[in-house]
């Protein structure tokens, strides 16, 4: 063998991340709060740029018609989209507040406080706030719950909703019928969706008053009884300690009363208050849905969300025409560069968005006409494809974005359902029908041949289901089944 030495050329594509790309990729993926952040910084660090007086050119709208099938949307068929003014808040003076200073006079209420409030100075005192400051976000802890226990796609999204009505203390609207119809779910399934989301973490979630919080919380302990449940239902006895009353309702001795009232003390009627205060932030659509007489759609940016910059051409050339030292030119024209190509990256964030946004409603036409039942099965892919941009981008575009529809106030993420391809490529079965079908698997192994993640994929894969094993994997753990290996040593240990 002889080693020698040549010099080849080759040709070969790659994609350089230069700086300003890193950045259009952070630009794209920000909130509308985080740019507008991200905006003013640049502004106050460059001269040469500055924000568009309104009715200039940095105002234009940006808005695409999206035509549909004949069935159009009837404006009139359908609620008025959600907002503050049609579906009340609790009120500051109801049985949720426990701080001292908020009560007045001597209610029920007021006295229902003092079981938690502790009284005079009681060792029992129940805090809220503390460390909140520190707390994790509790809207971002509950979707992420959401995503994993919430398998059916419209359930879902009836759940992601829901988590922008919980007031401060974590509890629900006592009148949800109106987001009930404006969802277009079925009542029974509007219930079971809120029965789920009050098994989510921490206990007590999602309660639509103070003795379904504390229930929620005592079912959890297995503490609800009959006797509590009856406690429970006279919190105005509790509130005067009337236990004597109590314990002739509750068909039990005074140890047990009182042993009951302690229990109840220990409770937490404030949920939300162990994580950051964003529970229900004062959230803006980024795009807005509008239906047309005509039929069809126009999706339009929000413009208040969008900053409206521009990059100062007669400031430039005054200070340029002044400027001697190179260094000082050097610098001018790297802000110039800078303050255009921010100009461009905001407007190509923007167009991307409605781009994305208005192929997302041309797709879920069908749940903006009749509801959350008609939701589509919809992947990343779908869209990524129809508007010719990579599955990341879309991604970057769908998280922390919101659309106001007619049916309310959605992230885009939550329109894209988890169905999976089958090996004959014409269809897509849903995420939960595998989810099912892992289970049934899994339930049927014999004791002798427990069933891997790599096998179980194989048995899918024969039954034209096209999944990957770290999918099986994360679908098996989501059903709170065991490994392989874990479920084999039961099985025989068992």
């Amino acid at each position: 063998m002889t080693l020698s030495q040549r010099l080849d050329i080759r040709q070969s594509q790659t994609l350089v991340m230069t700086p300003q790309l890193q950045q259009a990729i952070k630009l794209l993926q920000m909130s509308n709060v985080e740019l507008g952040e991200f905006v003013a910084q640049e502004i106050e660090q460059n001269p040469l740029l500055e924000r568009a007086e309104d009715g200039g050119s940095g105002d234009e709208v940006l808005s695409e018609h999206v035509a549909t099938e004949p069935e159009a949307y009837d404006p009139g068929g359908a609620p008025a989209p959600l907002t503050g003014e049609n579906l009340g808040t609790p009120a500051a003076d109801d049985e949720r507040v426990w701080d001292d200073d908020d009560r007045s006079g001597g209610s029920a209420d007021d006295g229902v406080a003092e079981v938690w409030s502790g009284g005079a100075g009681g060792d029992g005192d129940f805090v809220a706030g503390g460390a909140a400051a520190e707390a994790p976000s509790l809207r971002m802890y509950l979707l992420g719950q959401i995503q994993v226990d919430f398998a059916d796609p419209a359930a879902r999204m009836i759940a992601a909703a829901l988590v922008e009505f919980l007031d401060d203390a974590g509890y629900l609207p006592d009148d949800l019928e109106l987001v009930c119809a404006q969802m277009g779910a079925a009542p029974e399934q509007f219930a079971a969706v809120i029965a789920q989301l009050q098994g989510l973490d921490p206990p007590g979630i999602f309660a639509r008053s103070l003795q379904e919080c504390l229930a929620i919380q005592l079912r959890e302990k297995d503490r609800l009884d009959p006797a509590m449940q009856t406690m429970l239902q006279h919190l105005d006895l509790v509130a005067k300690r009337d236990r004597a009353a109590l314990m002739k309702l509750c068909g039990v001795d005074a140890e047990d009363i009182a042993g009951m009232m302690e229990e109840l003390r220990a409770l937490n009627p404030k949920p939300a208050t162990a994580y950051a205060s964003d529970v229900a932030p004062a959230i803006t659509p980024d795009v807005m849905l509008r239906p047309q007489p005509g039929g069809g759609w126009q999706v339009e940016l929000n413009s208040d969300n969008l900053p409206r910059v521009l990059a100062n051409e007669r400031y430039y050339t005054q200070v340029q025409n002044a400027m001697r030292a190179k260094p000082d030119k050097d610098y001018l024209s790297e802000r110039w560069q800078q303050a255009n190509w921010l100009v461009k990256a905001l407007h190509q964030r923007a167009t991307t968005i409605l781009k994305v946004a208005a192929e997302i409603v041309r797709r879920q036409d069908s749940f903006f006409v009749h509801g959350v039942q008609h939701l589509r099965p919809l992947i990343l892919r779908d869209i990524a494809e129809a508007v010719e941009m990579h599955e990341s981008t879309v991604s970057r575009v769908t998280q922390h974005k919101f659309i106001a529809t007619p049916r309310g106030l959605f992230e885009l993420k939550y329109f894209f359902t988890n169905a999976i391809a089958t090996t004959g490529g014409a269809e897509t079965v849903s995420a939960e029908a595998v989810r099912d079908r892992i289970q049934a698997l899994i339930a049927g192994e014999a004791p002798t041949a427990v069933l891997s993640d790599d096998r179980i994929t194989e048995l899918l894969r024969q039954e034209g289901i096209d999944i990957a094993r770290r999918t099986v994997a994360k679908y098996r753990e989501a059903l709170n089944i065991a490994s392989s290996a874990q479920r084999r040593r039961e099985k025989r240990d068992g």
